[in-house]
């Protein structure tokens, strides 16, 4: 008796899910239908409207990517690097002198001319009655020079660098001029070379024996 009580229930339990189905779907298609109208309403509607029309048509235009955009230090887009490789094949001066502005790392740079400053203080202050006697109308100009011998140093030692490990930079560094091809091997090495005979030969003019042996 208990038996058929159960199969009982389970038979009224699966007309009635049957049932809810059905009430589902015809809901759903009830709903259908209304999104249908709705939609043809709102086309015509749009059809009629010049606005909505010039919206749409602006939307369905392709909009372009900055394409002019070149890399700098540190940029990883390949788009960009693309574009700088591009800018110094066409024989853009701009592109070149960007190149070659990459090419001395230009955080180095920076740290190159806070270190000679520092450096520059540091001796004027420890150094007794040097800021008050200083002849500063011939002090300065030497200091600029020497600071162009430093950034001259510099810019052979990361040289140097990025010429023997390009292939390293290719993966870990595409955006250095000589990895992405910006500047060719040669140029790099006319940079290097010109670097490393013209900043030793500042400090050999103007500066004390025993710096130009350091």
């Amino acid at each position: 008796m208990m038996h058929r009580r159960s199969i009982y229930a389970t038979v009224a339990l699966l007309i009635s899910c049957v049932q809810s189905t059905h009430a589902f779907s015809s809901v759903s298609s009830q709903s259908a239908r209304s999104a249908a109208s709705l939609a043809s309403s709102f086309n015509a509607k749009t059809q009629s409207n010049p606005l909505s029309l010039q919206y749409q048509r602006s939307l369905s235009i392709p909009k372009k990517s900055p394409t002019s955009l070149q890399a700098v230090e540190g940029d990883f887009d390949p788009d960009a690097i693309k574009n700088s490789v591009s800018a110094v094949q066409s024989g853009s001066i701009k592109a070149r002198l960007r190149a070659l502005y990459k090419f001395t790392r230009p955080h180095t740079i920076r740290g190159t001319i806070l270190a000679s400053f520092a450096g520059t203080t540091r001796a004027l202050i420890d150094t007794p009655g040097a800021i008050a006697t200083a002849n500063w109308g011939a002090l300065l100009p030497r200091a600029f020079i020497g600071m162009i011998a430093l950034l001259l140093g510099n810019a052979f030692i990361v040289g140097i660098n990025q010429i023997f490990d390009k292939d390293i930079d290719v993966l870990n560094k595409p955006f250095l001029p000589v990895a992405s091809g910006e500047m060719s091997g040669r140029v790099a090495w006319f940079a290097v070379l010109f670097s490393g005979i013209v900043g030793p030969a500042i400090v050999y003019n103007f500066f004390p024996m025993m710096l130009f042996k350091l």
